[in-house]
């Protein structure tokens, strides 16, 4: 057969359970000839076998995480027990309504997600791989086990975030198996060995999948501080760890596919972490010319314009740690300028990679001005989420019952924009309302003990906790915040988010959080004030699709997308935001509210500059708006279902149907792998 390999045409059943560790002693219940813990197998032969062929448009997404969300989305089933380390049960809340936060706590009966993520980047990156399933693409994430996850969150009053190690088991985790591969990296301070685990990502209607491999560097035949490289996502309180993270992902993740015997067209680098699979690409091919022919292979997404978001690593660092080959090819592909002394890992992109984006046209606008010598190659893709993993199930419900007007919109997410047509639909009008109230009320059923009404305005904010996005601009000035409360009508808000657990303003933002919820403890009648703890996808969903108002606050122009909007804006939740990221392409389509500081010109400003005064005003201004619109659309269960709420609730579904990754993906394809 033209174009297929030998390996591809041999694989089947005994091949696929011949790679895995321990498959008779810990899988075989789970894996059979017709199911994959509990998903039908046939596409896992399918798409390895493509992967395996040459001549095929393959393509490895590399990432330094993957937010899968498997407790919302396409659950494995396991028949043998799981470990409880991989059951998360119960979150504590902090609250202005003390005595509920001493005596309860939030029960989730739940899967743990797999704790590979950190955030927005990762949840991104696994809604890529989720819609690359739907399109039936030849794709294979490329990432990290971390055997420690990202971190546990806890709450405590005068000290904020504090930080406490996460255990999970990856054995006993559904769907996730170990391979017997194992593949070496030479370091100056000796041999990194690693293992390949592999996880499968099903199509929502379970005939495709993709596969994510996952480098562990937890062996025994590794040094002690070796087989801790793997263990938390983004340590960063050393250099050491964080050279070391990268090479386990850019040069583990090369070595890793062909000890799999891929066959890969593209190599997708989302974020700079991944960098060092150029180098060795570069060592691989010997010769400048050569490698130079094979740079049209490399695409790179550059995701953040904040200063963080760049790795540069000292050529000291950097030679202490890489192999004499591996620093040469560093310091060939990564400096800045000739005599530079540090190796900068976005420069290594930029410049070696043929094909970049950013994640918004604002962005893009953004990333040309912050590196001008690459303008020209730098395209806007704006990144979207995955509509079957955030959809909620009225909403789906809703969308079900409206088919005759929206058609196949599982398969064609871009249906949604034709929701416009129902707008004059009074029925439809009442129903939409009516699936969201179905949302409110599974939040209030959650929070139950906190006692929060339906038919109260509720407000969310919930994603990463950095400086850029401002996360306590409401309570800049409590006053204001107050006199909307008791003037107009009673407010609940419902925050929650992360820090980096080496970013001190991030915890320092949460302990301000914490001190104004503190200070609304006797004003609970009129506001009610709750953040929850240890901020996952599943919060994620819950929030997103069952507030009333999706709070969005980032300083212009540091946000580079964001997508928590876009889960909400899915399930007709209103828009407050400032005119940032994905939110500059939905200005005028009436999804909410746009209120303060506008980025326009050449400059881009200093991310540390938060104009919090002149903003918060701004937003308790815009605040007034909302909620006398809220009380007179609804009130006391009366809803006048030709209230301009309403109608900003049907743009919000009809946008949506733009920011999904399942059109991004199709993006990426046409113009970042197939030109």
């Amino acid at each position: 057969m033209s174009g297929v390999s030998e390996k591809s045409e041999l694989f089947d059943y005994r091949a696929f359970v011949a790679l895995i560790e321990g498959f008779e002693q810990d899988y075989k219940t789970d894996i059979n000839t017709e199911t994959y813990f509990g998903f039908p197998i046939e596409p896992l032969f399918n798409i390895e076998k493509s992967l395996l062929t040459t001549g095929q448009k393959n393509v490895a997404y590399f990432s330094m995480e993957f937010g899968i969300a498997p407790s919302i989305y396409n659950s494995f089933r396991l028949t043998r027990p799981m470990s409880k380390e991989n059951q998360f049960y119960s979150h504590e809340v902090f609250s202005n309504y003390w005595l509920c936060d001493y005596l309860f706590k939030v029960k989730t009966d739940k899967m743990l997600d797999i704790p590979i993520y950190g955030g927005g980047l990762g949840v991104l990156a696994g809604d890529a791989v989720k819609s690359s399933a739907d399109l039936g693409f030849s794709l294979v994430g490329v990432g990290i086990l971390w055997n420690k996850g990202y971190f546990k969150q806890n709450f405590w009053y005068k000290h904020g975030q504090v930080p406490e190690e996460l255990t999970w088991d990856p054995a006993t985790y559904p769907g996730l198996v170990p391979l017997k591969n194992i593949i070496t990296i030479e370091t100056k301070e000796g041999p990194v060995h690693l293992r390949i685990w592999k996880y499968y990502v099903y199509s929502h209607d379970k005939k495709y999948a993709c596969p994510i491999i996952l480098l562990d560097s937890n062996l025994e035949q590794n040094a002690p501080s070796f087989r801790k490289l793997t263990d938390q996502l983004y340590r960063s309180d050393e250099v050491w760890w964080k050279i070391y993270q990268r090479l386990i992902l850019g040069v583990g993740g090369v070595k890793a596919l062909e000890s799999l015997g891929y066959s890969i067209e593209r190599y997708h680098l989302n974020e700079g972490h991944a960098a060092f699979a150029l180098a060795e690409k570069y060592i691989q091919l010997g010769k400048i010319e050569e490698f130079k022919k094979y740079q049209g292979r490399f695409t790179y997404t550059c995701h953040t314009p904040v200063a963080a978001g760049h790795d540069r690593f000292s050529i000291h660092d950097v030679k202490r740690i890489l192999t004499d080959k591996y620093a040469q090819a560093a310091c060939a592909l990564g400096k800045e300028t000739e005599n530079s002394d540090q190796i900068n890992l976005t420069y290594m992109c930029l410049n070696n990679c043929q094909k970049v984006n950013a994640v918004a046209v604002k962005h893009g606008e953004i990333t040309r001005l912050q590196f001008p010598n690459f303008s020209s190659k730098i395209k806007s893709i704006t990144n979207g989420i995955h509509t079957h993993t955030w959809l909620s199930a009225s909403f789906e419900e809703l969308f079900d019952r409206y088919a005759s007007t929206l058609g196949d919109w599982r398969k064609n997410p871009e249906n949604l924009k034709k929701i416009s047509e129902l707008k004059g639909d009074e029925k439809f009008r009442n129903d939409i309302f009516e699936a969201h109230q179905k949302n409110k009320n599974i939040l209030i059923e959650t929070l139950k003990r906190w006692d929060l009404k339906t038919d109260i305005l509720t407000i969310g904010w919930a994603r990463r906790i950095a400086g850029y996005k401002r996360p306590a601009l409401i309570f800049q000035n409590v006053a204001e915040i107050l006199k909307i409360a008791y003037e107009i009508g009673p407010l609940q808000i419902v925050m929650s988010g992360k820090a980096h657990p080496n970013d001190d303003i991030g915890s320092a933002h949460i302990e301000e959080i914490l001190d104004h919820i503190d200070q609304l403890n006797e004003h609970r009648k009129v506001i009610k004030v709750l953040i929850l703890e240890n901020y996952d996808t599943y919060f994620g969903k819950l929030l997103t699709n069952s507030v009333d108002v999706w709070l969005n606050n980032p300083l212009p122009p540091f946000e580079a997308s964001g997508t928590s909007g876009m889960k909400a804006i899915l399930n007709g939740v209103i828009q407050v935001s400032t005119l940032d990221g994905w939110v500059v392409e939905a200005e005028k389509d009436d999804i909410g509210w746009i209120f303060g500081y506008r980025h326009s010109g050449a400059r881009i400003g200093h991310e540390m500059d938060l104009r919090l005064n002149e903003d918060s005003q701004a937003l308790y201004k815009v605040l007034n708006e909302v909620t006398k619109l809220y009380y007179q659309t609804y009130w006391k269960g009366n809803l006048d279902a030709q209230s301009p709420w309403i109608d900003k609730m049907i743009h919000c579904v009809g946008k949506s149907s733009f920011f999904n990754t399942q059109r991004m993906m199709r993006e990426y394809r046409q113009v970042m792998w197939e030109t």
